[in-house]
């Protein structure tokens, strides 16, 4: 059961067109964002890093091969320059891409069940259990994320992918538990849920099957949002060595490349590419976020309809409550006087108070 209300207003009617009725969208599709240009534009530079991470390392060269001259500026062979030690930069960003996607989506995962853990679960049992969960989260929304990241990292000597994502993942997950204990409270006391209670359902089945379903855009959201601050986490740490031992991501390219004095020695072509692909891919990933936030939130979602309806509405000639408009201002129309048997201006402006006394015969 889904409690989202994704109806659009009614068009208004006008003298050359009837009244449009609403539409409606229910099933799969309510909980669907609809198509729009930032939707489409963060599908598809999304689309197109996945895909260079995917087809990347397996048409470029060895990424750890140093048979190459060393700081080659970007030319045919080697379309984006080497490095100090002879690495192809291009095979080096295909090989990071997939190293830093592993990174942000592993650590996506991991902070979004943590924050169903202690927000959902917390939100809807109450009690100590409640308490309890929430003081967690409590704690670790207070904590730094950044140094208790590079503290926990520094006390690793073995740091593979798989570890860094973990150790992301858990200092993250108290943002999004918090947005979603909230939304649980809410859904808690809502109709069907009280009716599933009451029909004696199980805890865990109404979890699961009434306010899970309600809470998708939501915990999508919060996805996205989980894997971008990821990859800038992971970047964060290796930049300052911290990062996984032994493998690429686009954090140990710009810790490679500001210690070989890259910027010093005006090898851009080492340091741009990968800064560049987590700016784009942190883009992507936002403009999706914000076509997610459309369903969450119903006044972003109904904003294009009803702005749509007010320019119809004016094209008719008529105002916001529907009345027809008239270029003839009010205060300009005459008014019959009684007494004198006349017309005058419904506003003497001889008179400062604007009326006049009127004298019984």
């Amino acid at each position: 059961m889904t409690d989202t209300d994704t109806t659009a207003p009614t068009t208004p009617a006008t003298p050359d067109k009837p009244a449009v009725p609403p539409v409606t969208r229910s099933g799969v599709r309510q909980m669907m964002p609809s198509m729009s240009g930032k939707l489409l534009a963060g599908l598809i530079l999304i689309g197109a890093i996945v895909l260079f991470a995917i087809v990347g390392p397996l048409v470029t060269q060895d990424p750890r091969s140093s048979g190459n001259d060393a700081m080659l500026p970007p030319q045919p062979g080697h379309w984006l320059g080497t490095t100090s030690l002879g690495y192809d930069v291009l095979a080096q960003l295909a090989e990071g891409a997939r190293g830093s996607l592993i990174v942000g989506v592993s650590a996506g995962l991991v902070a979004i069940v943590l924050a169903l853990l202690f927000g959902v679960v917390a939100g809807y049992l109450r009690g100590w259990t409640d308490e309890f969960l929430s003081l967690v989260t409590g704690i670790m929304l207070v904590i730094p994320g950044l140094p208790l990241m590079i503290v926990v990292a520094s006390y690793l000597q073995v740091r593979s992918l798989w570890v860094v994502a973990l150790i992301l993942g858990v200092t993250a997950f108290a943002g999004p538990a918090v947005v979603l204990r909230s939304q649980a409270r809410s859904l808690r006391v809502r109709d069907y849920v009280s009716a599933a209670r009451v029909a004696g359902e199980k805890t865990p089945r109404i979890i699961l099957v009434e306010v899970l379903p309600n809470l998708l855009p939501l915990l999508a959201s919060q996805f996205l949002f989980a894997i971008v601050l990821a990859i800038l986490g992971e970047a964060g740490l290796s930049y300052l060595g911290l990062g996984p031992n032994g493998s690429i991501t686009w954090g140990t390219m710009l810790n490679e490349a500001q210690g070989g004095g890259a910027l010093t020695r005006g090898a851009w072509w080492w340091f741009v590419p990968p800064g560049l692909m987590i700016a784009l891919f942190g883009t992507g990933l936002s403009l999706v976020n914000f076509a997610i936030d459309e369903i969450v939130n119903p006044k972003l979602r109904l904003a294009p309809a009803a702005a749509k309806s007010v320019r119809e509405a004016r094209k008719a000639g008529k105002d916001k409550l529907g009345r027809h408009s008239s270029p003839v201002a009010t205060a300009d129309l005459p008014v019959p006087d009684e007494a004198a048997g006349t017309d005058r201006p419904a506003t003497d402006h001889g008179d400062p108070s604007g009326q006049k006394e009127r004298v019984d015969v």
